[in-house]
């Protein structure tokens, strides 16, 4: 049967049988890869620990009728025992390897990179958790397709700023536009949400407490809005923590 390599995160995995695991990948080239590791959780696999969520394998596989056969798999980032070791990391992490499988199905250089670079800030604590999560939940979106207006309003194109947010019409609208009960935002909010998306850390680090919850509620609602669903992990993360 033919064969291929690919370089892939693991995002999940469910057991099959007694000694078998259905593992479900992001590939740097194939996209999304759901593949059998065969006597993986017997104590005497050779590659068990690599194939573990938020791990970055260097893959071969053969090609199933329904799924694919992992042959090889060597690790390239061994990101999930750090991970696994904080509850706030833990929880942010599962948000975006849980978000990235339900944005990508074929194959995309830009969410692969973005997916391995969060969970690489993640296992070395870079930034607060939640910080990373909410970065890459606008920065996934943006490449889906679905970028947010933080200064226009996103549905007359009037210049902003504005205060009132409205997931379903993709960010902030004048008041003409919003509807009764939109939520508003602060002026550091909205600047919070701009550092997020293109990546300036040094003023996301230099944001308040009260600015980066209503940050994070705004992101929650816009990505599970986008979605179409809720995501099954959000309601768990631990919020609470702070950058080192």
């Amino acid at each position: 049967m033919p064969t291929y390599r690919d370089e892939a995160v693991v995002l999940r995995t469910h057991s099959l049988g007694e000694a078998d695991r259905i593992v479900t990948m992001l590939g740097r080239h194939r996209g999304k890869i759901r593949a059998v590791a065969k006597g993986v959780r017997r104590t005497t696999s050779r590659f068990g620990s690599r194939l573990e969520p938020f791990m970055v394998v260097d893959l071969q596989c053969y090609e199933g009728r329904s799924l694919d056969v992992i042959q090889q798999a060597e690790s390239l980032g061994a990101y999930g025992a750090p991970i696994a070791a904080d509850y706030a990391t833990f929880t942010a992490a599962n948000v975006i390897v849980e978000t990235a499988d339900r944005l990508t199905d074929d194959a995309s250089l830009q969410q692969y990179l973005l997916l391995v670079g969060a969970l690489r800030s993640l296992a070395r604590g870079e930034h607060g958790p939640s910080l990373t999560l909410d970065s890459y939940l606008l920065r996934a979106l943006s490449i889906a397709g679905w970028a947010p207006s933080f200064g226009d309003c996103a549905v007359t194109g009037e210049p902003g700023p504005h205060t009132a947010f409205v997931a379903q019409l993709g960010g902030m609208v004048a008041d003409e536009v919003a509807p009764p009960g939109a939520p508003r935002l602060t002026p550091e909010t909205i600047g919070l949400l701009g550092a997020l998306l293109t990546g300036d850390w040094q003023a996301v680090e230099e944001s308040g407490a009260s600015t980066r919850a209503q940050a994070s509620g705004v992101i929650a609602a816009y990505t599970q809005w986008h979605l179409e669903r809720g995501l099954r992990s959000l309601p768990h993360v631990d919020r609470g923590a702070v950058p080192a």
